[in-house]
């Protein structure tokens, strides 16, 4: 093997694997212009030989003139056989010297070929280049270098002792061309699969997002504490928007979240929210506490309640013992009170002289016991009653006559000056409660009244005989409400008594209450309300008033 020696010594670096190739062929092909160049000086001195070879056959011959002519041609072809075998042995060393430096190459070439590399890449060996090589001098190539990246300092320095050819065999060219597509090829499934992870990353990173955004926003709506039964005392200043109110509200820990408050809120358009103190509980959900809201506070604050009791306009004490048994703040949840306890205080005398001597402005004319059915009836205020662990029944019951007694207090004066009793207007207002479903029909039929109290003539109203049978209140069918007994023997039955009845039905509201104590102008003496609209028509006289029986009632019940 040939060794090369640089004039200095100099620093071997790490060579790519293109660079290790290239120099590996440039060497080869040094080698191979070096053989040529040997064989042509070979030959040129085998010519040499052959032609001074002649010449001293010439010479001799020249100078020896003796030698016969025979033995000349004989010399002369002697060394012509001489010449042309050495000339035949210089191109068989030739041959040999280039057949080893063709097997060289090609042993290269087929070394980083895909198949062999991608053997290689599974085994370590080192491929000797120089098999069969001769004196060519190809190194040993350890397969590990044919490997090796190239490195950040290797890909920026060169070394200057070897600079490889552009040119290159066709088949290494297109090996690395395929090195360097397999190389992308693997670059763009990478990012490829990066993309992909991202993609999904992205995709349930959104996906959680929206089920944590869902599941807040559902968890704020509801309850804060379904099981607390404790109230909080909040006070909502004058002129708070929902947003201020959402904020005072999760501060004081009735809600969860004063951003969707405020967005549930305009989501939902509740709006016009009433300042003042609210008793609210955790346990109330979004609609609840918003309703309440609407409906107004207190202008001090107020002991928190344990439930409240919903007294409808126009009802009567008997469906009031059934209303205090439920609940208002809770469907589902009954009172501490019974209807049996609640019609036994009612028809306590004992208790009635108690509230006659506290509230003797309004139950100063109560009608006696043997007139009425209940002696209370119309003296208690329909509205919304709170209740508190210390209430009793005689507390609940009172707290509605002093309701209605605060509401009386403006017009005692009034009805005084009319000539007539609290309880005349109370009784009559009871019959306006549930004859007008509005405030213009219910100073209209008012009117009515007075007409025929005036005239003399009866009230002829059937709610008077329904409660009288123990029925107002109750469901009623067109033809059982057309085919009434109005004969019915009864201090109520103000179709054979005129004037009023010893007390109220029912318990009238504010709004019949002032129609009563203001009714309207008229010369109207019959009314009748259509059985499927409930419009109420009007008349001065009988034969109209039949007329309008016929077209709004009797024709429709025929139908």
């Amino acid at each position: 093997m040939t060794e090369r020696h640089d004039d200095k010594p100099k620093t071997h670096k790490k060579k790519s694997f293109k660079e290790q190739i290239l120099a590996d062929l440039q060497e080869a092909r040094q080698l191979r212009q070096q053989q040529h160049l040997a064989e042509q000086v070979k030959e040129a001195a085998a010519k040499s030989e052959v032609q001074d070879n002649q010449d001293s056959a010439l010479a001799n011959k020249t100078d020896q003139s003796q030698l016969f002519d025979e033995d000349t041609h004989e010399v002369k072809c002697q060394l012509e056989e001489k010449a042309q075998s050495a000339l035949a042995e210089n191109r068989i060393q030739t041959e040999v010297e280039r057949s080893s430096i063709d097997e060289a190459l090609e042993t290269i070439q087929q070394a980083f070929t895909p198949e062999t590399l991608e053997k290689q890449e599974q085994e370590s060996y080192f491929v000797r280049a120089t098999d069969g090589v001769g004196s060519t001098g190809m190194p040993d190539i350890p397969i590990e270098m044919l490997y090796e990246e190239d490195s950040s300092e290797d890909s920026q320095e060169t070394d200057n002792s070897f600079e490889p050819e552009p040119e290159s065999p066709a088949e290494t060219e297109e090996h690395l061309e395929n090195t360097v597509g397999r190389k992308r090829q693997r670059t763009d499934n990478l990012a490829k699969r990066i993309a992909l992870v991202l993609i999904t990353v992205i995709i349930i990173a959104l996906g959680a997002t929206g089920f944590f955004v869902y599941h807040y926003v559902d968890s704020a709506i509801k309850p804060l504490d379904k099981t607390s039964i404790k109230y909080i005392t909040v006070d909502i200043p004058e002129g708070s928007g929902n947003k201020y109110i959402g904020q005072i509200l999760e501060k004081a820990g009735v809600i969860k979240s004063a951003t969707v408050f405020n967005y549930y809120t305009k989501f939902k358009n509740y709006s016009n929210f009433q300042s003042g103190y609210y008793n609210l509980q955790p346990s109330m959900d979004l609609d609840e506490i918003c309703s309440l809201l609407k409906q107004g506070g207190t202008a001090e604050p107020e002991k928190p309640a344990l439930g409240k009791i919903l007294i409808p306009e126009g009802y009567t004490i008997k469906q009031i013992s059934e209303a205090i048994t439920k609940n208002k703040a809770d469907k589902d949840a009954l009172t501490p009170f019974s209807s049996d306890d609640f019609l036994n205080v009612v028809q306590d005398e004992n208790f009635i002289a108690k509230m006659v001597e506290k509230y003797p402005r309004l139950l100063g004319d109560l009608p006696s016991a043997d007139q009425a059915t209940y002696r209370l009836e119309g003296y208690l205020f329909p509205a919304t009653y709170s209740y508190y662990k210390e209430t009793s029944m005689e507390d609940l019951v009172e707290q509605m006559i002093a309701t209605m007694d605060s509401y009386m207090s403006s017009y005692y004066d009034t009805i005084a000056a009319k000539g007539m009793t609290v309880n005349e207007v109370l009784t009559l207002a009871s019959l306006v409660e549930k004859e007008g479903s509005t405030d213009e029909d219910r100073r209209n039929i008012a009117s009515v009244f007075y007409n025929r109290l005036n005239a003399g003539m009866p009230l002829q109203s059937n709610i008077a005989i329904l409660y009288a049978m123990g029925k107002l209140g109750e469901e009623t069918t067109l033809e059982a409400d057309a085919s009434i007994d109005t004969g019915i023997d009864s201090p109520y039955n103000i179709y054979t008594h005129t004037g009023l009845m010893p007390g109220p039905v029912d318990n009238p509201g504010l709004s019949a209450i002032e129609a009563v104590i203001n009714p309207a102008t008229t010369n109207y003496y019959y009314f009748v309300a259509d059985v499927k609209t409930g419009n109420v028509y009007y008349s001065e006289n009988y034969d109209d008033h039949e007329k309008n029986v016929h077209k709004y009632v009797n024709s429709q019940l025929s139908e």
